[in-house]
């Protein structure tokens, strides 16, 4: 499990953290989406499917966690996340070089860096991340014109199946899992900045997100029809832990 050795100053240095001047000129010119999701809708496939458009770069986010091993296989620094010591975040913090930072369930924290969103403006690439709904608020504080998708799964059977497929998951993972998810989804409720986009074919996805985000056109997915989706999506959740997950 990781520990954060300076958490009281994190935390501190977060509560008034604004960027540096340089670092909001920069968020003025660079075309930010920002991608929200519950696990296993498809996000990094369809994330991956827009960076080959050749229009997109993904932003890797910095954090001060250790590489885990996923199926296998160690994360890699600068392709999963940038790793980075809590010396290392905080000295960037203090300097106002990051779009914003979390500290996250008391033992790490991420953030996003303005360093690789100042070399996706170079590379006159649009930036896409996917973020923790606890993040968008901070991030439009100063980059107010982010483009927000939503990826909602087509329905929480098809969602449960992504969910569950690959390979036994705990019982008390799947509980987290779902009660991260209903977050989201309330959230998706609650708040007006969303488009929204049915993850039924992850291309499907990557085209509707690109002509959203790049063309400038109106997203398939009406609200109404989001809401009603996502008000399924909780619905069936809170009914799957009541009765499934013990």
């Amino acid at each position: 499990m990781n520990n954060l050795k300076n958490i009281n100053e994190f935390r501190q240095i977060i509560s008034v953290y604004e960027p540096s001047i340089s670092s909001k000129e920069l968020l003025d010119k660079v075309n930010l989406t920002l991608l929200v999701a519950p696990s296993s809708t498809g996000r990094n496939t369809t994330i991956n499917e827009l960076v080959k458009k050749d229009q997109f770069q993904f932003i890797v986010t910095d954090t001060t966690r250790a590489p885990r091993i996923n199926d296998g296989v160690l994360e890699r620094n600068g392709v999963e996340y940038f790793f980075k010591s809590e010396e290392q975040f905080l000295e960037g913090l203090n300097e106002g070089l990051y779009l914003e930072a979390e500290v996250i369930h008391g033992q790490q924290v991420s953030g996003i860096s303005i360093r690789e969103l100042r070399n996706a403006f170079d590379n006159n690439k649009y930036a896409i991340t996917d973020v923790d709904i606890g993040g968008i608020e901070a991030i439009l504080k100063y980059k107010s014109d982010a483009h927000i998708i939503m990826l909602l799964p087509p329905s929480f059977d098809e969602w449960l199946k992504r969910l569950t497929g690959r390979g036994k998951m705990p019982p008390e993972e799947i509980k987290r899992r779902m009660e991260t998810a209903l977050r989201i989804f309330q959230a998706g409720l609650k708040r007006s900045y969303f488009n929204y986009v049915i993850n039924v074919d992850y291309v499907d996805s990557a085209e509707i997100i690109n002509d959203t985000s790049v063309n400038k056109k109106t997203s398939p997915v009406s609200k109404q029809q989001a809401r009603e989706l996502i008000n399924t999506l909780i619905s069936d959740t809170k009914n799957y832990l009541e009765t499934k997950i013990t």
